[in-house]
């Protein structure tokens, strides 16, 4: 057993059918910590970020699935998580289930949640789950800077500090 730390997204089909509270629900049967969670607006940059491989290796829908997670068919909004804790990936990716909604156990999340949209051919698959270690610290510290996390996890220093730390303040 490994300790490891993954990344969920719910996304923005997710949200928009308010299905955050049962993914949850169902990722709490890993028994897995939560160490880290925001609700992010998607930009065009993070997006590409996220799915640079799709852009090498399945470029014929690269475009849609950046409108898909920027919020083009939904809203705006993605929900990030970090889980971390014994075979983390696995056994969040386990309870996904498979990345394909029509292919994924019907008792999954995305077996029960996701589809394929009939207009645009979009997996709407509710989720993101890292599939790798690898891949887990590369989106982690995409989606998280390191004081949004209550562990540490990865190697962190003290970034240069802005003339103004705070642009925006509660009036």
């Amino acid at each position: 057993m490994v300790k490891q730390s993954c990344l969920v997204l719910v996304k923005p089909d997710g949200l928009v059918k308010s299905l955050t509270g049962n993914i949850i629900t169902s990722l709490s049967q890993a028994g897995l910590k939560i160490i880290g969670t925001r609700v992010v607006s998607v930009s065009k940059e993070l997006a590409e970020l996220h799915y640079h491989e799709l852009k090498r290796d399945k470029p014929e829908i690269f475009e849609e699935v950046l409108k898909y997670i920027q919020g083009s068919y939904h809203t705006n909004r993605v929900l990030a998580l970090v889980y971390s804790g014994e075979d983390a990936i696995q056994k969040i990716r386990t309870i996904a289930g498979a990345t394909n909604p029509e292919k994924a156990d019907p008792t999954t999340i995305r077996g029960r949640y996701g589809r394929i949209h009939s207009q645009t051919d979009v997996m709407e698959n509710v989720m993101h789950a890292s599939d790798s270690e690898g891949s887990a610290e590369r989106e982690i510290k995409l989606w998280f800077s390191p004081e949004e996390i209550v562990e540490e996890l990865y190697p962190s220093k003290d970034g240069e500090k802005e003339v103004c730390e705070i642009p925006k303040v509660w009036a």
